[in-house]
């Protein structure tokens, strides 16, 4: 499943790290009945602009 999910990223050239942290900080607030909009496809059309950023990478650009 995880290498799927890679390779996936890789033919929509989406950084799979950018991509999981984000839709794993979206999942529990967004509404079950717009799921759509955070597999693969949906996500880089609505949010890959704005995606959510970790804990981690801030304190490293900081």
């Amino acid at each position: 499943m995880i290498q799927s999910l890679l390779f996936t990223c890789k033919l929509e050239g989406v950084d799979p790290y950018i991509y999981l942290v984000d839709v794993l900080q979206r999942v529990g607030q967004h509404p079950a009945k717009q799921v759509v909009e955070l597999t693969l496809r949906g996500w880089k059309t609505l949010f890959a602009d704005r995606s959510l950023r970790s804990d981690f990478d801030r304190t490293r650009d900081s």
